[in-house]
């Protein structure tokens, strides 16, 4: 809302004199509250200047940032947990989502700020380093579309390499599961069971937008919970059984580290998500980052602690790999997984996808833009089964 010259005139504005705060709040005739800095200038907030047709509630988001990192990774962390050893994988893995949860504050509060300074709505990550090289030092100005660049190469690589394992996984889980009821079914060739998921997800991922994602996410999330719930019930039916170490010397500790740390981290879906958010509810004490690494630590320390405190040494590389292949409570498990990392597949591909269509749309008439999003998808998709 605009503040007439009138209404300026009525603003009590502090002096630098008796100055005690960087933003003070005032009211005019109309007890109109605004933002006023020490310049005498309404201040900008991001949030307000935001126009988003498919807005995501704080549910929303908390349901895609727990599932962005609640990934296939976790079932490796009681493998990680074996390389350090009990206790220090224990103390190891709360100092991570520490250190994880510090680094997207950083991320989050800097594209704040730049947003302010610039008068932008919203930034990406790509356009937050950009900017705020823009904004800094002459010197670094220079090289800020370089640092874009680079951003989106690494966001690219890594999460479109992710989803090609994505692939791998699924196609790999339902296969085991179908062979153990349908022997012949060891005989088909892979990518036939690939090209039909395949078929599936490029169906999937015409979906543009993260709010309408969101359903597909509390599936995923729901059959997390179904195969952690299960694979809890074996864990627990045997503990204390076999002998474990409390630490394993510094030899495995960066294995250990390297392991929780690319399992846990989903900063690439940080951005996005804060955008699709029209009130300021992602940081905080009680914000969305806030709750939802409560609940990914302590999902991953669990898995951890208690699948090496079950399985010790013989703990394997994942742990759904230590569950009896006969049983049908761990065929469920292992079903679930697999419905999960399907359903988890868009909101990873949704990263590289959009750095792509950024770089591709201004070279394309505005005409063909839905069919070229549509055929991009379409493409990408099929390379990314193409090369697993």
């Amino acid at each position: 809302m605009s503040v007439t010259a009138q209404q300026k005139n009525n603003l009590s504005i502090p002096s630098l004199d008796n100055f005690n705060s960087k933003t003070k709040l005032v009211m005019n005739d109309n007890n109109f509250k605004i933002d006023i800095d020490p310049a005498g200038e309404k201040i900008y907030k991001p949030h307000e200047h935001r126009v988003l047709s498919h807005p995501n509630n704080f549910l929303g988001a908390f349901l895609h940032l727990v599932k962005s990192s609640l990934g296939t990774g976790i079932l490796a962390v009681p493998r990680a947990f074996k390389s350090a050893g009990l206790l220090v994988g224990l103390f190891g893995n709360i100092l991570i989502g520490i250190l994880c949860t510090h680094t997207v504050y950083i991320l989050v509060e800097t594209s704040e700020k730049v947003c302010a300074k610039g008068k932008i709505p919203s930034l990406g990550y790509a356009d937050t380093a950009e900017e705020v090289f823009k904004q800094g030092p002459k010197a670094v100005r220079k090289w800020s579309g370089c640092v874009r660049t680079f951003v989106e190469i690494a966001l690219v690589s890594t999460y479109y390499l992710g989803v090609a394992v994505y692939m791998v996984f699924i196609s790999l889980s339902l296969t085991k599961l179908f062979s153990f009821y349908y022997p012949e079914a060891a005989s088909w060739d892979r990518y036939q069971l690939k090209l039909v998921i395949m078929v599936l997800l490029m169906v999937l991922c015409q979906i543009r937008e993260i709010k309408h994602m969101v359903p597909y996410s509390f599936i995923a999330n729901v059959m997390l919970a179904v195969a952690f719930g299960i694979t809890g019930y074996y864990i627990f039916s045997g503990l204390g059984e076999v002998e474990v170490h409390m630490s394993n010397g510094f030899s495995g500790i960066p294995s250990f580290f390297s392991t929780v740390l690319f399992a846990m981290e989903g900063i690439g879906t940080i951005m996005p998500v804060e955008n699709s958010m029209p009130e300021p509810q992602f940081l905080g004490t009680c914000g969305v980052l806030n709750s939802a690494m409560v609940v990914i630590v302590f999902f991953f320390t669990s898995i951890g602690f208690l699948g090496y405190f079950r399985y010790g040494e013989l703990t394997e590389v994942t742990i759904m790999k230590n569950l009896p292949d006969d049983k049908i409570a761990a065929q469920i498990a292992q079903g679930a997984i697999g419905i999960s990392v399907f359903f988890s597949f868009m909101l990873q591909f949704y990263i590289p996808t959009d750095i792509m269509w950024k770089r591709l749309r201004s070279k394309i008439p505005e005409q063909k833009h839905n069919v070229s999003q549509i055929w991009l998808r379409i493409i990408m998709v099929a390379v990314v089964t193409g090369r697993c």
